[in-house]
């Protein structure tokens, strides 16, 4: 393993075992080379890790300081499951509870997103996903039943994704996603411990297979309070 990732890897444990605490300014690059018998350049890797993993912030002129581990990140650079974030979670324990599972006609609405014809069948999934006992996300997924048949609340308490690619061998391929700020609905007082809180963040995923068929939209509503999004962007 890469001498900085041991670093990084190492200043995690620290901030996950309250050793760094939140809001505590890390050892500087100088301090850190000596501990670790590394160079600057070294140093800065291991630092850029934990930025990208929501660790640390940074914060000009003063230094880099350590964020609350109580939200849980979740990072876009990538297309991956509910079930796959949920094993990067490490201590957390995550349920799924699956609402509803039908197979509806498309509405106007719904024919205009998917590009086929109203009344096509779209298989309508309800989700709520529960975090160390509160229900702090629901899921509301379309997706084209003739593009993901078989379709059934077992495979909906699992990763729809894996059974997309290992049991219908499908290639998904990309996505559009947007994320905004919304008022809570009805429905998401309903089936969300929202401890209050008036908005919710909803990240909204439009995925397509690598044949450019749009297959799936999905809206992920999400307690404001207790998640972070990060992105790695590059020049």
């Amino acid at each position: 393993m890469p001498k900085y990732l041991q670093i990084s890897q190492q200043l995690a444990a620290r901030i996950q075992d309250g050793s760094l605490p939140a809001e505590t300014k890390l050892p500087s690059e100088t301090e850190l080379m000596a501990e670790f018998s590394s160079s600057r350049g070294t140093v800065r890797k291991a630092i850029d890790a934990l930025l990208e993993k929501g660790f640390v912030r940074k914060q000009q002129g003063k230094g880099v300081f350590v964020l609350s581990q109580d939200a849980i990140e979740f990072q876009f650079n990538g297309i991956v499951s509910f079930s796959e974030a949920h094993q990067k979670m490490g201590q957390h324990e995550v349920e799924t509870d699956v609402l509803s599972c039908d197979v509806i006609d498309a509405t106007d609405e719904l024919a205009q997103l998917f590009s086929v014809k109203k009344g096509t069948s779209i298989t309508r999934i309800k989700r709520v996903r529960i975090i160390d006992g509160e229900r702090v996300i629901l899921d509301i997924n379309h997706f084209v039943t003739e593009l993901v048949p078989g379709l059934t609340s077992a495979v909906a308490s699992g990763s729809i994704y894996t059974y997309i690619e290992q049991t219908l061998n499908r290639q998904i391929s990309y996505a559009k996603r947007k994320i905004e700020a919304q008022p809570a609905t009805a429905e998401d007082r309903a089936q969300l411990d929202l401890e209050g809180t008036t908005h919710v963040i909803v990240i909204t995923n439009d995925t397509y297979y690598y044949e450019g068929q749009h297959f799936e939209h999905t809206e992920s509503r999400h307690r404001l309070d207790k998640f972070q999004f990060t992105d790695i962007a590059r020049r």
